[in-house]
């Protein structure tokens, strides 16, 4: 029997070494982030002093049936993100074993694994946030779709155009509908590298694992939200006023909508809440925000003027006849923007 467990704990102490080691190197070299990369090597080195010479002399490779075993998920990965998931999935998986098993055969192993496997869960938390919150903070224009026939064509086109941010917004539609084109959406900005978020529908944003969701001011709690989504998933907010915008940043939204700048029939409902609360917004948000409601290419220079950098479009993109050229002129105001803004 103890030969048996040193065996799956060898196995285990290797698996879950070589994944910290392939995190490890994204830290190192794809964020250039010392904090992080050390956490990585230090737990390595942790688990290196657990794989004692008695473990290792268990190890009985020929007679590994597991040797042979594969997934085709194994064969390839989509992207950076998935990459790093798969891997974290291991290290937690090895950690989890190393905790039941080591409890008999090894002092304290149990207990060193169970405390590693949360800063396992809180490196992963950073990590996979880190991206997101940095396209976001980068992000200077953001899609919220409409019902079209054509809809995923019309966003493939803006998203040809350089746009990085689509929310998928659809008010009155049959849930398969809603699930059927969120899963489309959601490949089609992963292909682009854009940033994919559900408007309200916290379920389906969870069920296609979108970058987040947009909640209005009648929707659930953030702190619900993000129980339900996890850390490291965006979460905004829609607010008409200085008392919604303080409230959204106390619960912890990672952006802000600003307006209705102008009136719109996409919130027929509201009234314009104007550029007076833009220029609220600019000198009191410590939180990325969207001016939105009304904005269009022959008023957006009024509010870049009133201190927009950011601005959030509905039918000067939908309703475009070519789509990614639309992206591309907002994206030049914006872009000159914000190069002002970091030259002064």
């Amino acid at each position: 029997m103890q030969q048996a467990v040193y065996r799956i704990l060898d196995a285990n102490l290797d698996r879950a070494r070589e994944g910290l080691r392939i995190i490890e190197e994204w830290c190192r070299f794809g964020l250039n982030s010392t904090a992080l990369a050390e956490e990585c090597k230090k737990m390595r080195q942790e688990l290196a002093l657990l794989h004692s010479w008695e473990i290792r002399q268990a190890r009985n490779t020929p007679a590994d049936v597991g040797t042979e075993l594969s997934h085709p998920q194994e064969e390839s990965r989509e992207n950076i993100d998935s990459l790093l998931s798969a891997n974290f999935a291991r290290v937690q998986e090895a950690l989890r074993v190393l905790e039941e098993y080591g409890k008999l055969v090894v002092k304290d192993m149990g207990s060193i694994c169970k405390k590693m496997r949360y800063r396992v869960y809180t490196i992963e938390s950073q990590l996979l946030s880190r991206d997101r919150h940095q396209l976001l903070k980068k992000s200077s224009l953001y899609l919220v779709t409409s019902p079209a026939e054509n809809l995923l064509a019309i966003v493939d086109d803006a998203l040809r155009g350089g746009l990085k941010l689509v929310q998928y917004r659809v008010k009155e539609a049959d849930d398969n509908i809603w699930l059927h084109q969120a899963q489309q959406l959601r490949q089609l900005c992963r292909d682009y590298g854009a940033l994919f978020i559900v408007n309200d529908r916290v379920d389906i944003a969870f069920a296609v694992d979108a970058d987040g969701v947009h909640l209005g001011q009648t929707d659930i709690p953030i702190g619900l939200a993000r129980e339900i989504l996890g850390n490291q998933k965006i979460i905004g907010r829609s607010t008409t006023n200085p008392d919604e915008m303080q409230a959204a940043i106390a619960q912890g939204a990672d952006y802000i909508g600003v307006g209705p700048v102008y009136k719109t029939p996409t919130k027929p409902d509201k009234e314009a809440a104007g550029l007076e609360y833009v220029e609220y917004v600019v000198k009191n948000c410590s939180i990325p925000w969207f001016a939105i409601g009304g904005v269009s290419i022959e008023n957006i220079r009024e509010v870049i003027s009133a201190g927009a950098s950011r601005v959030a479009v509905v039918r000067a993109v939908m309703g475009a006849e070519q789509p990614g050229l639309a992206v591309r002129q907002f994206l030049n105001h914006l872009e000159q923007t914000q190069a002002l803004e970091l030259a002064r």
